[in-house]
This record gives structure tokens, C-alpha cells and sequence, in this order.
């Protein structure tokens, strides 16, 4: 007795769920209360596995045991039965809907991402994350920090590896504590895969198309996670470090990246006056080619042909004009894995960037790239998209000598009682949408479901006319990524796109918005 009372001492203890908990070999219980169902589902559903292959293994072992031919035992001579066939057909229906019900339960609340509290974008961009905050004007790039010489072992001990090698990046997303947090996840250029596992999220990012995610975390704490698809040449090298705060000291956090912005606006616009010597650019040249190019380009700038050219003797790097090197920096190469990294680097790092290409591995063409001649060589068409678009919101025609470029800069009133005909409208409302919308609804009105539902044929754009002006003014409580826009675009500006809407991509509905309309709604 004392024997079978050990074994199943022992079989129980196997079984209970703290000693799983703590097994590396279970599935880890998270730290979000839907972590927490997917863990007590998986021990759910292993328990009855655990039963079933008892009891299966269990009989047929005792069959094989005591019906052998030495015992003298002889096969039985029937056929099938009716009653054992209907048992052993009902009985796993019965268990695959007791596993079925809690299952779904569970994947339904993974799912509602309704009444979040904050909406963060995660855009997967080789080989590193891009978050966007959208109640927020804060967005950042988050890159690994671990150094390229501990993961190429260039040492010849690991003693100076930290505790979360490869697990590290330069920023944390940052996100409140006992708040619903929304998760839009998508890619700029290849499939990648967002996962923490202490949240229970793991969501791919498809390029071209939004997933959705959300959590809510009860603890402050760090969270680490990482790409879970195989991205490319460096998706070992991809981690995610989400920082969960209390809610003083996010809204402190907010603050503090508010400053980091405004200070990062006056240094780069120091920066258009500065003139660096040339061994100033081609230091922060090769640290920012360094964290930045080197992965794809190599150290060396020899490449990793046909995929990543070589830059050493290159064409660009050397005979091509530096206003072309600039632009394949500043806005990427289309078809090609070069990325643009206008949002990522500051002025001045990309004029030292350039200047080291320019300069390095023998290329030495002497030139000298000031953040100057990259604001130059890239705000030309910057200036242009948005001259035409002030100078339309406002309808104004110039006058004499007067240039459209200084009317925008004036900021005129707007004529609120002005008529404007279907086709000004549309003009002005196309121009307002490739500025404001486009990038979440598509130029094509298709939008990115579910995120972002599309406008040609639905129901919001078709129907009535007074909740889509309330839609574009005041975006949308249940739908966090449909800013307001009340305090980004002029009346007239609503007016024009709320029109062009409406009218555009075969929505054909004859409506005509006046600024007047969106003045009387704007007052209630």
C-alpha cells in the first residue's frame, strides 16, 4: 500500500498546476487576466489529454497484458457492435465540445479590442519596430541595443553579455498600467510576427494589411518579447521591450517625450545653420552607419550582393551626384530592400551618413554633406505638396504681385459663407484626403479592414450626412484610430473632403458640404 500511495502522491504533484507554473517546459502563465485563460485552457486541455492517454494506453496494456496466447486466452469471435461503435463516437464529441466552448469563450475575448483606452500602431520595418501613438503626436523607431560585437562573437568571453542579450532595445514602448491598450499591427515591408508572450499576443504584421491586438496589464513591470517569423537575415536580432507604468508616471513619460520632441525640433533646426568639419561628419557618420546600415551593407560596405549591394566603389557612393545619394537615404529605393530613413535619422545624421559613404573603404570623393543640402535636397517636393494643399483649403486666389506661396503663409480667415461648386470641391477634397486619409484608407477608398473599414460603398460615407461631418470632426469613441480632426484640418477643408467622399470612387451620392455646414456643426 505504502508503494501505491507514493505513486500516486507523486502523479498528483506532476499534475498540479503551481509545479507546471514553475516547469520551463510548461507554458507560462502571463501576466494580463487573458494570459492567464489561455494558461488555465492549455492545462485544461492537457489534463483530459493526460486522462484519455491513460485510459487508452491503460486498457490496451492490460489487454495486451491478460489476453495474451501464453495465459491460454483465445480471440473472441464477434463483429461489430452497435453500442460500443455509438460510445466511442459520442464520447469524444462530448469532449471536444467541453474543450470547444471554454476555447472559444477565450479566442472572442482575444478578439474585442472595443472601448480601448489608448491605440498604439506596430509597423515591423527590417529588422526593427515602429510605434505610433494615435492619441498622441509620439512615434519612434525601436531598435536592438545589444552590440553588433557580442552577437558576431568578437569576444573571446561572454562575460560582458547582460542578463537580456538580445532581449535589449534602445527604446521601451511604454504603456499604462490597468489600461486597455489597442494594438494595431501591420509591416512596411516583409511578414513579421508581434509577440509577448506575458500578454498571450502574438499577431502577425502583413504588409498591406492592419491585425489587431490588445492587453491590459495590472502590474507595472518590463515585458519582454520578440519577432516569432522568419523575417530575414536578421529576425534573431528583432526583440520587443514593452515598459508598463503606473498612470502618474506615464502621464510623466508623456510629458518627457513631448519635451524630447520640441527639443529635437530646435537641434535639428540648429542643426540647418551648423557646418561640421569632416572628421566630425565621418565619426557620427560610422556610428550611424554602424547601428543603422551595416547589418544589410556590412562593415566593411561590401554588401551582401544581389539582395544588398555593395556601397565601397558603388556608383551612388562615388560617381553619382550627392543630391541622389541623399534621396535614396532620405526616402528609400522602391522594389528594393533599401528602406527610406527620413523618419528614422535626424538631418544631421543623414549628412554624416552620406559624407562616410562618400569617404570610407577608398571611395573618398572629398565631398562634405551639411544637414543643410539634406534639407535642401529633400524639401523641395516637401514644400510643394504642402503649398498646394494650404492654398487650396483656403480657395483664395493670389492678388497683383502676391505669390500663392505667401498667401498660405499668412493664414487667411476663412470665408465660411462662401458657396463652392461640386467640382472645386471635389478638387480641394481629393487633395485634403491624399493628405489626411489616404495613409489609412487608401487612395482607392478600400481602406485596411479591419482597422481602418473601407469608405467606397459603406454605410458611413452613403448614409446620413450629418454623422459623417460628426465622424470626420470628432472621430470615433468606438473606433480609436479615427482621430478627430476638428483641430487639424480647416472647415473648409472638412467640408471639401467630407464632399469628396461622398461622391468619390462610385459613391456618386450628389451631396454637396459647404463650410457654412461644418461651421453650424462645429457649434453644437
Amino acid at each position: 500500500m505504502g508503494k501505491h500511495k507514493l505513486f500516486w502522491l507523486v502523479l498528483m504533484s506532476l499534475l498540479s498546476s503551481s509545479v507546471w507554473a514553475e516547469s520551463q517546459l510548461n507554458l507560462t502563465q502571463g501576466v494580463t487576466a487573458i494570459s492567464r485563460e489561455v494558461y488555465d485552457l492549455h492545462m485544461l486541455v492537457l489534463y483530459i489529454c493526460t486522462v484519455i492517454g491513460l485510459i487508452v494506453f491503460g486498457v490496451m496494456f492490460w489487454s495486451i497484458a491478460f489476453h495474451r496466447k501464453s495465459k491460454g486466452a483465445k480471440p473472441a469471435d464477434f463483429h461489430e457492435s452497435t453500442k460500443v461503435e455509438v460510445l466511442w463516437t459520442a464520447i469524444p464529441i462530448v469532449i471536444l465540445i467541453a474543450m470547444a466552448i471554454p476555447a472559444t469563450q477565450t479566442l472572442i475575448a482575444m478578439e474585442d479590442n472595443s472601448n480601448s483606452d489608448v491605440t498604439i500602431q506596430v509597423t515591423g520595418s527590417q529588422w526593427k519596430w515602429h510605434y505610433k501613438y494615435f492619441d498622441q503626436d509620439i512615434e519612434f523607431y525601436s531598435v536592438l541595443s545589444t552590440p553588433r560585437e557580442q552577437y558576431e562573437n568578437q569576444h573571446a568571453t561572454t562575460d560582458d553579455k547582460s542578463e537580456n542579450y538580445l532581449l535589449e532595445v534602445d527604446k521601451h514602448l511604454v504603456i499604462p498600467a490597468n489600461k486597455k491598450v489597442r494594438f494595431l499591427i501591420t509591416s512596411d515591408d516583409v511578414i513579421h510576427s508581434w509577440w509577448v508572450p506575458a500578454f498571450a499576443v502574438k499577431q502577425d504584421a502583413n504588409p498591406g494589411f492592419i491585425n489587431e491586438a490588445w492587453t491590459k496589464v495590472d502590474e507595472p513591470g518590463i515585458y519582454r518579447g520578440q519577432c516569432a517569423e522568419l523575417c530575414g537575415k536578421d529576425h534573431g536580432f528583432m526583440p520587443i521591450v514593452v515598459e508598463v507604468k503606473s498612470a502618474e508616471d506615464y502621464a510623466i513619460w508623456l510629458n518627457e517625450q513631448q519635451q524630447l520632441i520640441a527639443d529635437a525640433a530646435n537641434a535639428e533646426q540648429a542643426s540647418l545653420s551648423a557646418s561640421l568639419s569632416k572628421e566630425e561628419l565621418m565619426q557620427l557618420g560610422e556610428t550611424t552607419y554602424t547601428a543603422y546600415c551595416a547589418a544589410c551593407h556590412q562593415p566593411s560596405g561590401l554588401g551582401l550582393p544581389p539582395a544588398f549591394p555593395a556601397l565601397k566603389g558603388s556608383p551612388v557612393a562615388t560617381t553619382g551626384s550627392v543630391q541622389e545619394h541623399i534621396d535614396i537615404v532620405f526616402n528609400g529605393k522602391a522594389g528594393t530592400g533599401m528602406q527610406g530613413y527620413g523618419k528614422q535619422l535626424t538631418l544631421k545624421e543623414i549628412a554624416a551618413v552620406v559624407t562616410y559613404e562618400r569617404n570610407a573603404w577608398g571611395n573618398d570623393t572629398g565631398d562634405l554633406v551639411q544637414a543643410a543640402d539634406v534639407n535642401s535636397a529633400t524639401s523641395s517636393t516637401t514644400n510643394k505638396d504642402t503649398t498646394q494643399n494650404a492654398s487650396a483649403a483656403v480657395a483664395i486666389e493670389p492678388k497683383d504681385n502676391e505669390t500663392v506661396e505667401a498667401i498660405a503663409t499668412t493664414a487667411p480667415v476663412e470665408d465660411l459663407a462662401k458657396e463652392y461648386t461640386l467640382d472645386e470641391l471635389m478638387v480641394m477634397g481629393e487633395q485634403v484626403y491624399m493628405k489626411a486619409c489616404v495613409a489609412c484608407h487608401q487612395p482607392t477608398g478600400a481602406g485596411l479592414p479591419p482597422a481602418f473599414p473601407a469608405l467606397k460603398a459603406s454605410k458611413m460615407v452613403t448614409g446620413d450626412v450629418t454623422a459623417h461631418i460628426d465622424m470626420v470632426l470628432n472621430g470615433s469613441k468606438k473606433n480609436a484610430a479615427m482621430a478627430a480632426f476638428a483641430g487639424q484640418l480647416t472647415k473648409t477643408e472638412i467640408a471639401a473632403v467630407v464632399t469628396y467622399e461622398r461622391n468619390a470612387w462610385g459613391n456618386n451620392t450628389g451631396d454637396l458640404v459647404q463650410p457654412a455646414a461644418i461651421d453650424a456643426a462645429s457649434a453644437k
